[in-house]
This record gives C-alpha cells, structure tokens and sequence, in this order.
C-alpha cells in the first residue's frame, strides 16, 4: 500500500475529507495514491506537515516516519 494512502486511512479520513482539510483537490489525491501523477514539492511538504511526517515518507524513499528536524536556516560565519 502507498505511505499517502496508509497515512490517511490511519486518521480515517477518505479522499474527500483530506481534500476539505488540506485544499487539495480529491482527483490528485486519487492520483498519488494510485502513482499516476507525482505531487509537486509545495503539495508534498504541505502532506508532510499535515500527516507529521517526512516527504521522503511520503514518497515511499524511506520507512522512517518521524519528519526531519528543522533548522532557522545556516547561520552567517562568526567573525
């Protein structure tokens, strides 16, 4: 089974529900989960906040579910 597809039937959601929660249209849903189309990177980290995950997750290129942590972005060089 696909990570999206597992994900969201995890939080009991259908296609329809995680379309109203995530703006996401309920077609393109079907259509990653199916492997027909490929979400674009905004869609994938928008999935990846709402499930708590990470997108490798999401995109099946790892089994580890806990989300990278964050970083403020590189810090400038002390001088």
């Amino acid at each position: 089974m696909n990570h999206l597809k597992k994900l969201r039937l995890e939080k009991g959601l259908t296609q329809l529900s995680l379309q109203m929660q995530t703006g996401i249209e309920q077609s393109l849903i079907s259509k990653y989960e199916s492997g027909e189309r490929v979400p674009p990177t905004e869609t994938l980290m928008l999935l990846a906040d709402f499930f708590h995950t990470s997108m490798d997750y999401i995109m099946e290129r790892t089994e580890e579910r806990k989300p990278y942590p964050r970083t403020g972005g590189a810090e400038p060089p002390m001088r």
